[in-house]
């Protein structure tokens, strides 16, 4: 046989048949309180979760929550190789697969040929760069006016 409670309004204690007080409000919501220390800490108008001994402090502050959640299964998101503008995903996967040393060795082989290209580079620019500062004179701002000779 089941026996139809309510729960109090302030501690959240069940309340059986022929306990307790019923109160409506104003606004005409039932309000089912178990002991008239209840109503009265209602009628001074006391938070619930202020109560030591009310469920909604207890909620509040994580006691007798003696269940263990088990933890959820996630799912680990998986790694898609794709290839990239400059170069294919074969090209990737091979590059992955090769050793440490032949990558650096590679490295330091394009170094360098770009240290080589600069030091010509520079030789030959050189040579130019001094002809043309010899007859060269002197820039002026286009917002200062030069005077005419």
């Amino acid at each position: 046989m089941v026996i139809a409670t309510e729960l109090c309004a302030l501690s959240e204690y069940r309340i059986y048949p022929g306990n307790g007080k019923l109160f409506i409000r104003r606004d005409g919501k039932p309000l089912f309180f178990g002991t008239s220390k209840s109503f009265s800490l209602t009628m001074q108008r006391k938070k619930p979760a202020k109560l030591v001994w009310t469920q909604a402090w207890r909620r509040l502050n994580k006691k007798g929550a003696t269940d263990v959640t088990v933890k959820k299964n996630r799912r680990r998101t998986n790694k898609v190789a794709r290839a990239v503008v400059g170069i294919s995903l074969d090209d990737i996967r091979k590059r992955a697969s090769q050793k440490s040393e032949v990558r650096s060795a590679q490295r330091d082989a394009a170094l360098k040929e770009v240290k080589a290209r600069k030091t010509s580079n520079k030789g030959k620019a050189g040579g130019k760069k001094a002809a043309a500062a010899g007859g060269q004179v002197n820039k002026v701002p286009k917002n200062v006016k030069r005077a005419k000779k």
